[in-house]
């Protein structure tokens, strides 16, 4: 996106993933929330194929995103979400209660959805083939049905997880949509509209193209 001059905002993220990857980096979080409060940004773009040393100086594993806002440095994609959400109202209520319900439902997010997500990847995709993986989809795709079932009861009728669309939106949609392929999301029609409803809005467009433009073919593997 455009840069203001004067910006303090920079996230870093790859310059190449591979194909299946692309879109779902966590990068797109925090492009997400900015885009929401127009705020502008710059990239930092770095090798996942090889990764720079001083990078894991800033994320102890090599992921991405990192976030510098002047002099603070963040990683983790919540605590990220959580930085951005404090600069604007339309991502976290000001009010104790709504503030509490947006960032109990961005740690739902993360610790009682995304973990089976990641179990899943695991299973279809990088050990598919494995016997112990077939073993263990059946009784891991249960679970999550029985996730998305009481976590389609708890959003009822409600547009957004709290009331309005808020940070706790970002970080549960980009868990969910790891879940479409699979079908898991589809068999919950509430959750599915949901999902949808997030997914349309104009800075979640913005924000996927961004990443999207990122990517460099050159970049990636020399064979692949």
């Amino acid at each position: 996106m455009p840069v203001n001059p004067a910006t303090t905002i920079e996230i870093t993220a790859f310059d190449w993933v591979p194909d299946f990857a692309r879109g779902f980096v966590r990068d797109l979080r925090p492009r997400w929330a900015c885009e929401e409060i127009g705020l502008d940004y710059a990239e930092r773009l770095i090798s996942a194929v090889d990764r720079p040393p001083e990078h894991f100086r800033d994320q102890p594993w090599g992921q991405v995103p990192v976030l510098c806002d002047g002099d603070v440095h963040l990683f983790e994609s919540g605590a990220i979400l959580l930085h951005l959400a404090e600069k604007d109202e339309r991502l976290l209520p000001r009010d104790p209660q709504g503030r509490a319900t947006v960032t109990s439902w961005l740690f739902a997010a993360y610790n009682s959805v995304e973990p089976a997500m990641f179990e899943l990847s695991t299973v279809d995709l990088f050990a598919a083939g494995e016997p112990w993986a077939k073993l263990r989809r059946p009784g891991l795709m249960d679970f999550i049905r029985a996730r998305f079932g009481r976590l389609a009861e708890a959003l009822g009728d409600r547009p957004y997880l709290a009331g309005d669309f808020s940070v706790a939106d970002i970080a549960m949609a980009t868990v969910l949509r790891e879940g479409i392929e699979s079908g898991a999301v589809a068999e919950h029609p509430q959750l599915e509209a949901y999902l949808a409803r997030c997914l349309e809005r104009p800075a979640f467009d913005r924000a996927l193209k961004a990443q999207l433009a990122a990517f460099r073919e050159e970049a990636g593997p020399a064979e692949r």
